[in-house]
């Protein structure tokens, strides 16, 4: 199960995979970060798509195509602000990755990169959001036997390390 997990250092928007998750914000129509870097990569029909969706509540998903990526799908998720772990941050940013994995099974892809999701503005700190990103994951694979391929893309050297040290304890 473990070898069907990679974690990269780089940009979600050059990989090739079946989809992308967008951390994006509730009106899907494009924001900072990773939603925007998504955005700026695909080019207007993205936002004219997300434009027909009616926006997405916190810790659902919902499916477009890639467009201009070299991913065929984004799909797209809104992550709960941290407003320091009582407000149910944990359950919705599970949610988030089980509704992604749920739209990818649901329309056979077996290729998915995720961002960190919540661990940037939204101020989710990373080695919990490491921990159910990676158990989602992992899970995810014991549901969906066809997922041939889970990418964590972290955006910095030191992401790419707290999610490789949390695998370690994860997939044991």
């Amino acid at each position: 199960m473990r070898e069907k997990v990679d974690i990269v250092q780089g940009d979600i928007t050059k990989v090739a995979v079946d989809a992308i998750v967008n951390a994006a914000n509730s009106s899907l129509l494009g924001g900072g970060g990773v939603d925007g870097a998504i955005h700026r990569a695909t080019g207007p029909e993205l936002l004219a798509e997300c434009r027909a969706l009616g926006g997405c509540p916190t810790g659902a998903a919902k499916i477009t195509k890639g467009y201009r990526l070299p991913a065929r799908h984004v799909i797209h998720t809104v992550g709960p602000v941290w407003h320091g772990g009582g407000s149910g941050e944990a359950e919705q940013l599970r949610s988030c990755y089980r509704n992604c994995f749920r739209l990818a099974h649901e329309n056979g892809l077996t290729g998915i990169a995720f961002p960190a999701i919540s661990t940037g503005v939204y101020g989710y700190p990373k080695g919990p959001a490491c921990r159910i990103a990676l158990e989602e994951a992992k899970a995810a694979l014991a549901s969906y036997p066809e997922l041939g391929k889970i990418i964590f893309v972290a955006f910095s050297a030191e992401d790419a390390e707290t999610y490789r040290e949390t695998m370690q304890e994860v997939f044991l």
